[in-house]
């Protein structure tokens, strides 16, 4: 029998881009409410009794009371995946990030909620957890995390701005140093110490590079880079969905990434000279790091056995 998905807030980036992908899925029959209907909380509660998964691509606010809703059906309430901020630290609530540990894939699967990771946050927490986790970083280490998106990640108001004449080629934001996902990441990174995140924008649709600089003899054990990649290498062997690459020869990495992937690709780019290097993860923020990883954890949820594709188009949602 076919799995039902309702997808609270389709009409969104995140949204239209799980969308396109669950069509596509063996086994899944999508749940819509006309565009008239789509804020009547009667019609969406309804939906969501229905479903056997509620995906929510919602503000903060609005996911938060989706889920009240949703707990409202008591026993015929559906499993949710939250794509929003509102549960990424949240208790009872699973994070979606599959390959962060051995076990959390199926800790996923069994979960009754799940909270799908940020953009920015998957790549730091993809470089950070398995070197803390292998001894080569220490929790309280002082960090700083520069990263740079697609104006896709923006949502609608940033993508009008950019593909407006006169759109701005680069600018930081959140220099107030508080940005939404600075929390997840060091919950889920296990770090005890806040790090320092500047993110950016570029005037390009879709990708994103995060990198964390490191001072190597600054680490325990005064490891290599060599030591840095091959722990990243190890943790990730076998994964479908992040995978270990070395660095370019070039020493340049692009953020853009046209067509998209669910693809992430993670890297160390070292100076044994100098005892330094810099980690470095390449994703799509449409793929990975959002529409991408809704689809691994509602399949994941759902029981869809098939292996995912290692090179899905993002939707078009421009």
């Amino acid at each position: 029998m076919a799995k039902r998905v309702f997808i609270d807030g389709e009409a969104g980036t995140t949204g239209l881009g799980i969308r396109a992908r669950l069509a596509a899925e063996p086994g899944v029959t999508l749940l819509s409410l006309s565009d008239a209907r789509r804020k009547d909380e009667g019609a969406r509660r309804a939906a969501m009794a229905e479903a056997d998964l509620a995906i929510l691509c919602l503000p903060d606010a609005a996911a938060r009371e989706a889920a009240s809703l949703a707990a409202s059906l008591g026993a015929a309430a559906p499993r949710l995946l939250d794509a929003s901020t509102a549960h990424r630290v949240a208790e009872g609530w699973e994070y979606g990030f599959a390959e962060l540990s051995p076990g959390q894939a199926a800790r996923i699967a069994g979960a009754s909620c799940v909270a799908n990771p940020g953009c920015y946050a998957t790549g730091a927490i993809a470089l950070l957890r398995p070197l803390i986790d292998a001894g080569f970083l220490p929790p309280d280490h002082p960090l700083s995390i520069t990263a740079v998106s697609g104006y896709s990640g923006g949502g609608r108001a940033m993508i009008e701005a950019h593909e407006a004449a006169g759109g701005p080629a680069f600018e930081f934001y959140a220099l107030g140093l508080e940005h939404k996902h600075i929390p997840e990441i060091i919950r889920h990174a296990g770090l005890a110490r806040r790090p320092i995140f500047i993110p950016s924008v570029g005037h390009f649709f879709q990708g994103m590079l995060v990198a964390i600089p490191l001072f190597l003899d600054d680490l325990p054990g005064r490891p290599t880079g060599d030591d840095l990649a091959a722990a990243l290498a190890a943790h990730y062997r076998g994964q479908e969905l992040v995978e270990f690459a070395p660095a370019e020869e070039t020493g340049r990495a692009t953020a853009e990434i046209p067509g998209g992937s669910d693809v992430m690709t993670l890297s160390v780019y070292a100076s044994a000279a100098h005892r330094q290097a810099v980690l470095l993860a390449r994703l799509d923020n449409l793929g990975k790091g959002a529409s991408g990883a809704a689809v691994q954890n509602a399949r994941l949820m759902l029981g869809l056995t098939a292996p995912a594709s290692r090179a899905r188009e993002t939707a078009d949602v421009g």
